[in-house]
């Protein structure tokens, strides 16, 4: 299973990322060995995610979800979290 997620970094931004280990990948971040962005930026929380059978779905996800506007992943972290197997 592999999981397209949102999460909340240290100075308010949002940071979109793939995994096929929610868990692992999100201690990652916050012990500074995750992705370069969430070196710099710290991570707080997960906001959203959602699963996908295969990482070339969550990738193209991944890809949408960067294009919205600020707002628009707020809109998208307030409709909750979401399980999808596609």
């Amino acid at each position: 299973m592999w999981s397209t997620y949102l999460l909340l970094c240290k100075d308010q931004t949002i940071y979109t990322g793939v995994t096929n280990d929610l868990k692992r990948r999100f201690k990652a971040h916050q012990d500074g060995k995750g992705a370069k962005y969430t070196r710099t930026h710290g991570a707080l929380r997960i906001l959203y995610s959602e699963g996908f059978r295969t990482r070339g779905t969550a990738l193209r996800r991944e890809a949408k979800i960067k294009k919205l506007s600020r707002e628009q992943k707020k809109s998208l972290i307030r409709s909750g979290s979401r399980k999808k197997q596609k």
